[in-house]
């Protein structure tokens, strides 16, 4: 998760919202990013999106099997949807969404009859760095 916020540090010196992602396995790191949907002018720039396809693209597989995604902030519904869908193992993320999160909050992506694939999930992993780096930079933006 150090990794990760190290992610988000640099999104937020982006002027991105700060969220950072890394995908491990075996212990080894496959992709690590934080949001660039300004950088980009693409919505779908999130981070967990970023670090899948990365990771895909590493392993030359639609699936990441064994794959295990550390993200600072609860994902959305659109990234719970392509978590389920790259068939990540475990899920560990910091601070919960409870406007836009996908997995705990709002929709419960994990929890619909629609959703093929669940990963084990783990909150509140370095929650508190998670949402102290989010909160110093919307509170300069508000």
């Amino acid at each position: 998760m150090s990794i990760a916020l190290e992610e988000a540090e640099a999104a937020a010196a982006r002027n991105e919202v700060p969220v950072g992602a890394v995908i491990v396995k075996d212990g080894d790191i496959l992709a690590r990013d934080g949001n660039r949907t300004l950088e980009l002018n693409d919505p779908t720039a999130h981070a967990e999106i970023l670090v899948i396809r990365a990771a895909c693209a590493k392993l030359d597989s639609q699936r990441l099997t064994g794959c295990d995604l550390y993200v600072t902030l609860e994902p959305c519904p659109m990234c719970a949807g392509a978590i389920s869908f790259a068939r990540i193992r475990r899920l560990y993320y910091g601070a919960g969404d409870e406007k836009g999160g996908g997995v705990d909050h709002g929709t419960r992506f994990f929890f619909q009859a629609s959703c093929h694939h669940a990963p084990e999930v783990y909150s509140g992993i370095g929650e508190t760095d998670s949402a102290k780096l989010l909160k110093s930079f919307f509170s300069t933006r508000r």
